[in-house]
């Protein structure tokens, strides 16, 4: 009889709870409802304030662009060309943010006018940029800049800048030019050198680009990206090698000696 009470009790028990339980999932997910919809209006606001703020400074800088390109177009009819492409320089900045005009367009007028001022298109400027220049290179027992080597058929918007051989690295520091808006670079990890005695030697590290499936995001087409990428030592015996990353690029006989 108590065994029976007591199973009957613990029915009823549960009886209660149920409805309960029930209730409160209910307004579990219409508290969760409520908190999404006010995060969902909190995000709308927030884009649509940085929106107003983006079109407020757009505007607040549009003299200041058309001022820049009036002024460069001056300059360089006057055949002050330096002076010019400081300016257009200035007007890109503010085109790369605000959108006001062709990029493609003022990058080519830029590049354009650095024979006349005076720079090459190894100089530092807004089209390129200098992360991976050190500041000393007496540590190595090899460094050769712009080195003469043959470029593969995929060698293509690439360069070799300088290559540096020491007892424990081989430095190649190179340049790529995007051609594309908000382009990007990356190398495979399996890019690698190979000597005639040294035979193949996979990457080491990066500076300044990244390894995939990661890319470094150029953001305007003929921006320039700098960057390093780091091989073990090269044997003493070597007088050049090869350069090969697996999907774009590849150089022959790069001297090492």
């Amino acid at each position: 009889m108590k065994t029976r009470l007591l199973i009957v009790t613990m029915m009823a028990l549960a009886a209660m709870m149920m409805p309960v339980q029930a209730q409160y999932t209910q307004a579990d997910r219409i508290a969760n409802g409520v908190l999404s919809g006010l995060n969902s209006v909190l995000e709308s606001q927030e884009r649509k304030q940085r929106a107003e703020l983006y079109a407020k400074e757009k505007a607040q800088f549009k003299s200041a662009f058309d001022d820049a390109i009036e002024e460069a177009r001056e300059l360089e009819e006057d055949g002050k060309f330096a002076e010019a492409l400081t300016k257009y320089e200035e007007a890109a900045v503010l085109n790369w943010k605000y959108e006001y005009g062709d990029q493609r367009n003022l990058t080519r007028k830029i590049t354009s006018l650095y024979v006349p001022a005076g720079r090459t298109a190894d100089d530092l400027s807004i089209l390129n940029n200098d992360k991976v220049t050190l500041p000393d290179y007496s540590g190595y027992r090899f460094m050769r800049e712009n080195p003469i080597c043959k470029p593969g058929k995929k060698a293509v918007r690439i360069q070799i800048l300088r290559v540096c051989c020491s007892d424990t690295e081989t430095r190649i520091e190179m340049e790529a030019e995007n051609a594309y808006m908000d382009g990007s670079f990356y190398v495979t990890p399996d890019t690698y050198i190979k000597g005639k005695k040294s035979g193949k030697l996979g990457l080491v590290k990066t500076q300044n680009i990244s390894v995939k499936p990661a890319k470094t995001i150029v953001e305007q087409p003929y921006q320039k990206l700098r960057f390093a990428l780091i091989f073990p030592p090269l044997s003493l015996e070597d007088t050049e090698f090869d350069f090969k990353e697996s999907k774009e690029w590849e150089f022959k006989k790069i001297p090492c000696k």
